[in-house]
């Protein structure tokens, strides 16, 4: 069927009905010089048109690549070169022609398509587009927000469509590797029950129990622990979990999980099969690319030594703790720093002190106040020793004989930067931590390419609530203490380690998960020492205490963040560049206008009544 458009721009066509009906022979991508002299039929949409008067080169695009394709009268007819003069970017075609190999010297070697071309006969436009609110054909900037809000114009950028295809061929690579190490791909609810331990959850009404609430699962942790109970010694799902909390570039309120569980597994069995399994899934998204074997770090020695608990060991500009060597200082900050039960920590910047003005430093300083510093004191090392072979706004304040025992500790030389944390520790670590990873990043000390996996082992089972000075679960309440710790339940929380371990990838935590308690007495104790009475504990989570008295097998896992790692392995800044409909920093779809208001009558379905504060 033919209609007529009163645009003035060519005349919109469908695929026809019966004997005139088109049908695709081949994708954009697929087509090369084996195929010259066959005659095929093309659909996609224009990435670029070149309008050279009696000749129109059309790029036709779809998912899989582009094509080539020549209007010209030697080969068409003039109405088919009328049509395709009125053609713009986006238009959608459907092209019918013959692949003609392109003359030597025009090969495009950069296309997978370059060997070929091909020369219409006939060609209907079955869409228009409108004028675009960005560039599609190009990576042109265009705001965030503009992109959000028109998302599937964005997703036929090339550099967003391939992270979506990359996004899919890691999950396809993780279930071929979990599958092939037993693991079944099992479905768990989404209308759970509320157990408000960690973030904060969304909460869904029910129309049928009015006043009552389910909650949408932060993961399904109780769940596939039951699952366990049931027998199926090898749990996996790609599921969607859900947390309502402040968002930033690495987090969204609904994100994706590779879910995991196994029976019959201690801490060691389980960490060397999901290695095997993540090794064997990056391997596959590379196209072979060989994994190394992941290293592994105590808890405590990646606090020390960088500060963090997810260290980036791509660099060193490790932390050092010099409070031994200026407890007895003159200079006030680092003194009262020890007297009050903290430290003094500090990083060498080696040979570059050069490379900081003033003004750096300051911009360091006030980077590291955002994460509870102080300042940030500093000296840059010059020949000699002694107090005149620093330049420090502090060397004043200190004797030769310490500045002599602080460049033998940091083993430091002329052209070295040091910058000193003081403070309690928590928040000396915190800011040292993440400076030395601004430094990094700063001075192009990595290759970004670079894929460096690491085990971190021994977490605490517990800390302190600053809220209310009571223990609570470091991880969850079901993470199993290490054996040899479980006495240490009632007499010393502090020193309880949980069979606990963490991936990390490049400094960011990509994977995480325990050995779960299987014994109800052990669970029974941790509830007690997190202060959870007997009767709480039965309300929150009576179901999976009663499942653990029925022979509850020994068994543990493992939750990997899809979109973190997935947002690592292509490159991306951001998570948003790895989801298909992602929400902004503040939760909402620019696209559909999520979150909305709802109708007085769906409210008074639901029993609710909403007062709006001032």
């Amino acid at each position: 069927m033919t209609t007529q458009n009163t645009t003035g721009n060519p005349t919109r066509q469908g695929l026809g009905t019966g004997a005139s009906r088109w049908q695709r022979s081949h994708n954009l991508g697929e087509l090369n010089a084996s195929h010259a002299g066959k005659e095929v039929i093309l659909m996609g949409w224009v990435h670029r048109r070149r309008d050279h008067g009696q000749l129109i080169f059309i790029d036709l695009r779809d998912r899989h690549g582009l094509t080539q394709v020549v209007v010209d009268p030697a080969h068409a007819p003039m109405e088919i070169l009328q049509h395709a003069s009125g053609i713009r970017n986006e238009f959608v075609l459907a092209i019918k022609g013959v692949v003609n190999k392109r003359p030597e010297g025009m090969v495009n070697k950069h296309l997978g398509t370059g060997s070929i071309e091909v020369l219409v006969n006939d060609l209907r436009i079955l869409n228009e587009c409108d004028v675009l609110p960005f560039p599609v054909a190009d990576e042109a900037e265009s705001s965030e927000t503009l992109r959000l809000k028109y998302r599937y114009l964005d997703l036929r950028r090339p550099r967003l469509r391939d992270n979506i295809l990359k996004r899919i061929k890691f999950v396809k690579a993780m279930r071929k590797s979990l599958e092939a190490h037993g693991f079944l791909d099992i479905e768990t609810p989404f209308l759970y029950k509320s157990t408000p331990e960690g973030a904060r959850e969304f909460l869904v009404p029910s129309r049928i129990h009015p006043s009552h609430f389910y909650a949408l699962p932060q993961s399904p942790q109780l769940f596939k622990q039951v699952l366990m109970v049931s027998g199926f010694d090898r749990y996996y799902q790609v599921v969607k979990c859900f947390r309502d909390e402040d968002l930033r570039a690495d987090r969204q309120p609904e994100f994706t999980q590779v879910d995991c569980e196994m029976s019959f597994v201690d801490e060691e069995a389980i960490l060397k099969t999901f290695e095997s399994v993540i090794r064997s899934a990056v391997s596959d998204f590379f196209d072979g690319k060989e994994i190394p074997s992941f290293p592994r770090m105590s808890y405590d020695e990646a606090m020390e030594s960088y500060g963090v608990d997810k260290p980036d060991t791509r660099f060193e500009l490790k932390l050092h703790d010099l409070s031994s060597v200026v407890a007895t200082s003159g200079f006030k900050v680092f003194a009262e720093a020890i007297s009050t039960g903290g430290i003094v920590n500090a990083i060498v910047v080696p040979g570059r002190a050069e490379e900081f003005s003033r003004k750096d430093i300051d911009e360091l300083t006030e980077f590291v106040r955002q994460y509870g510093a102080k300042g940030l004191a500093w000296a840059k090392k010059q020949n000699g020793s002694g107090v005149a072979s620093w330049q420090s706004p502090v060397a004043k304040f200190l004797s030769d004989e310490t500045v002599n025992a602080i460049d033998s500790k940091l083993s430091l030389k002329a052209g070295d930067l040091v910058l000193f944390g003081a403070g309690s520790y928590d928040q000396t670590k915190a800011s040292l931590g993440a400076l030395r990873n601004n430094l990094g990043a700063r001075l192009k000390l990595y290759d970004p390419t670079q894929l460096n996996f690491l085990w971190v082992l021994g977490f605490p089972l517990l800390e302190k609530d600053p809220d209310n000075n009571r223990w609570i679960a470091k991880h969850h309440p079901f993470t199993s203490p290490r054996p040899e710790d479980i006495p240490l339940l009632a007499t010393d929380p502090a020193r309880v380690k949980a069979s606990a371990y963490d991936l990390v990838l490049n400094g960011n935590e990509v994977a995480g998960g325990s050995v779960r308690i299987h014994d109800p007495l052990v669970q029974k104790q941790v509830f007690s020492t997190v202060g959870l009475s007997d009767a709480e504990a039965e309300a929150k989570f009576g179901f999976l205490l009663e499942a653990l008295k029925f022979g509850a097998p020994p068994h543990g896992g493992i939750a990997f963040g899809l979109d973190r790692l997935t947002m690592i392995l292509t490159g991306c800044d951001a998570i948003r560049d790895v989801i298909v409909f992602p929400k902004t920093q503040k939760g909402t779809c620019l696209m559909t206008g999520a979150p909305g208001e709802v109708s007085l009558d769906q409210l008074r379905d639901l029993h609710i009544r909403v007062h709006r504060l001032e």
